[in-house]
């Protein structure tokens, strides 16, 4: 069968490949997205989306015993955990389907296989039929990654799990142990302690959360120990003894080793790259540690070869993806993108409370020379976030005292994954100071805590 020919080829149809695939199409390029799993990638399927689902439901769970709170009455509140699973599951097939008909709306040519690069400008596809040759002067790799798995720790699917196994869950925890307590760990250690399941989270580096500002992963390390979670910092699971209906765990913390028994232990500890069986190697791609090396746009410095979204590395965010696919796709239709900075991609954590981030830390901006200004305002002088019954929680921003510069805004507490987008705006615009203490918040709204959090950086906080 001759080869198929088209302009840009893009190797995996998750947040970064789909999108990638659709703005080149959109540019007049002829584009074929191959995809060895599930259109929407881990993101749809197994990530980003089910998780927030299942998490709406602890919300909701959590509210419902607070009912007495608010003047309501609840009685016999309970859960049917395999209902709650069907209802993430069935968020995220939604979804899937319906990045299927965008794909299909657009024209992109979707093959369904496992891909591999035989020489520069040639994608082989293994397909149930056989193999598929196909050629294009641009091919992006968007092949993301997959959990890191220790020796020791791997997950079984029956008492140790990976994400996969936690979004299906053979069982309800009763005693759990989360292991790594980044975004996807304190996630799932949120769900489950929620749901009633005595839960303990181990982090190896000296606090929870070891990305966020020390300030905000110190106010939620509070947050987490009031709702029953045990947190256990600098701190390494050596060796797991698997029984048939108990884990023991070997936990070396200060230099000891002690034995915890727990009936489920989900493993969190970081993810690798998606770059093996492509022919990589063999085509002059640089590799460090499993992730692709490129420049500024993604290039790889083989030409006409691009990676994208969690296989190019850190930050691992499907919102950093699906933006490097549309620089990438415009570059190669002759266009001129800018550059991605990582320091304007906002991070965002789905726990209770919720914690959201973007820019420099106060410890990094002081570590790079920058003389700051610091503000901050907590969400009990807030009028929104006492009225809904949400008044634990902190806003807290950082600028150069030169230049009032924003250097980067740190929140925890309700809702703070939809407010950090105020100042991600910000940053994107080049605000500073003065812009932001002269722009009217509307009240009442939990936004009005980033106007006094800017004004507290100069000693002109209102109501606190």
């Amino acid at each position: 069968m001759a080869a198929r020919n088209f302009d840009m080829i893009v190797i995996g149809a998750g947040p970064g490949g789909y999108v990638a695939a659709i703005r080149g199409a959109q540019l007049g390029l002829s584009v074929a997205v191959v995809e060895r799993e599930h259109l929407g990638g881990i993101c749809l399927n197994w990530g980003c989306i089910p998780t927030k689902a299942m998490l709406r439901s602890a919300e909701v769970f959590h509210l419902m015993h607070r009912a007495k709170e608010f003047g309501l009455n609840a009685d016999g509140i309970g859960y049917d955990l395999d209902a709650v699973v069907k209802r993430s599951r069935g968020v995220a097939k939604q979804l899937a389907s319906g990045v299927g008909h965008l794909l299909k709306k657009n024209k992109v040519t979707v093959v369904m296989g496992a891909a591999s690069l035989p020489a520069r400008g040639k994608v082989a596809v293994r397909t149930d039929a056989g193999t598929e040759e196909m050629s294009a002067p641009a091919i992006v790799l968007a092949t993301g990654a997959r959990a890191r798995e220790l020796p020791g720790l791997e997950p079984d699917g029956k008492r140790v799990w990976n994400y996969k196994h936690a979004l299906n869950p053979p069982h309800m925890p009763k005693k759990l142990l989360v292991i790594g307590s980044g975004a996807i760990g304190i996630e799932f250690a949120s769900f489950f302690n929620t749901l009633g399941a005595e839960t303990t989270v181990v982090e190896v580096m000296e606090r929870i959360l070891p990305v966020e500002d020390a300030e905000i992963s110190a106010f939620a390390k509070k947050q987490f120990e009031k709702q029953g979670m045990t947190i256990r910092e600098k701190a390494t699971v050596k060796k797991l003894d698997r029984g048939a209906d108990k884990v023991t765990a070997h936990v070396e913390q200060g230099g000891k080793i002690e034995t915890m028994e727990v009936d489920t232990v989900i493993s969190a500890v970081g993810i690798v790259g998606n770059v093996e069986g492509l022919g990589l190697e063999a085509l002059g791609v640089k590799i460090d540690r499993t992730h692709v090396v490129t420049d500024e746009y993604c290039r790889t410095g083989v030409e006409g070869l691009y990676a994208i979204g969690d296989v190019a590395g850190a930050p691992w965010l499907a919102h950093k993806a699906s933006h490097e696919g549309v620089m990438v796709a415009e570059l190669v239709a002759g266009g001129h993108p800018h550059p991605i900075r990582p320091g304007s991609i906002a991070g965002c954590t789905y726990c209770h409370p919720q914690v959201a981030s973007v820019g420099l830390t106060e410890a990094r901006a002081k570590e790079k020379g920058f003389e700051i200004r610091v503000g901050r305002f907590p969400f009990i002088g807030n009028g929104k976030a006492i009225a809904l019954g949400e008044p634990e929680g902190l806003v807290k921003t950082v600028f150069d005292a030169k230049t009032g510069e924003l250097l980067g805004a740190h929140m925890v507490g309700a809702e703070v994954t939809e407010l950090i987008q105020g100042y991600v705006v910000g940053r994107a615009l080049e605000t500073t100071e003065a812009e932001l203490m002269e722009t009217v918040f509307p009240h009442p709204t939990l936004s009005e805590m980033m106007h006094e959090s800017v004004l507290d950086a100069w000693g002109r906080a209102i109501h606190f």
